[in-house]
């Protein structure tokens, strides 16, 4: 999905992102990130960069996950 945008780019729409959102493209992340392993265990393409591209997003996610949830918890006390 983010492919061909900047990191830049692809963080400001993560932020923009609700929690819920943020699992469903978490989930899909992995899927994603699983596929591209299995590729490569098969020996098909060049993908050893888009799996750390994926990984990298995918830590992203979560992290901004652990900010909101946080945040949230703050603003309920």
């Amino acid at each position: 999905m983010f492919k061909i945008m900047k990191r830049k780019e692809v963080l400001e729409q993560l932020r923009e992102m609700e929690v819920g959102e943020l699992h469903e493209q978490a989930d899909s992340l992995k899927e994603s990130l699983f596929r591209l392993k299995f590729k490569k265990s098969l020996g098909v393409g060049e993908s050893v960069n888009d799996i750390r591209r994926e990984r990298k997003t995918l830590a992203r996610v979560h992290t901004l996950i652990t900010e909101k949830e946080s945040q949230n918890k703050a603003q309920a006390k």
